[in-house]
């Protein structure tokens, strides 16, 4: 039941049903009307093929800015473990597998697991851009590591089944710490 004020009667009075929708429908008609009568729409349809490029390139045009809101997007548990780890496997954003490859973990193609590798490349993973690589870390991390509770957990795992390097955790503390990583999703 709806009720409308009546300001003679200093009253509520109820309002039929049929009224209700009727006047919601003519509201929802008229800004719909104006939303698209007033505003242009801008769509991709609508630019040149330079212009579309552009656009492409913006999207998929990597940043370390763009890669935190992209792991935020993802809610990783220990989302400055995986930048610090996006920094030390890729050289700071510089190596040739990232460049080539699109690939911000050292990932390898995996074989077990889903992925969305589009296949290897100089011995790892390569992908159509950045932000796959990512999605395939959430991928490998939600097949592997979802039951991890703690940063020591997920450090004793990295040091026992991700890099070769055996001083790899420590100089991944250390990146955390060096560049403040966790503030970074405390923004």
């Amino acid at each position: 039941m709806f009720y409308k004020y009546n300001e003679d009667k200093l009253a509520f009075e109820q309002v039929k049903t049929a009224t209700f929708i009727k006047g919601g429908l003519i509201i929802l008609a008229v800004t719909l009307a104006i939303g698209f009568g007033v505003v242009p729409r801008a769509t991709i349809h609508n630019l040149t093929p330079e212009e579309k490029l552009i656009v492409v390139r913006e999207y998929n045009g990597f940043s370390e800015a763009k890669l935190v809101d992209q792991i935020k997007t993802l809610n990783f548990r220990f989302p400055h473990i995986i930048l610090a780890q996006s920094y030390q496997e890729t050289g700071r954003y510089t190596s040739g597998i990232f460049r080539e490859n699109h690939n911000l973990f050292g990932m390898k193609e995996a074989v077990l697991r889903t992925n969305v590798a589009q296949g290897t490349n100089r011995g790892h993973a390569y992908y159509e851009n950045w932000q796959s690589s990512v999605v395939d870390y959430a991928l490998y991390y939600a097949t592997y590591l979802s039951d991890i509770k703690t940063e020591g957990e997920y450090f004793e795992y990295l040091r026992q089944n991700y890099a070769q390097d055996p001083t790899y955790v420590e100089r991944l503390k250390t990146l955390i710490k060096k560049r403040n990583l966790k503030a970074k999703f405390n923004e």
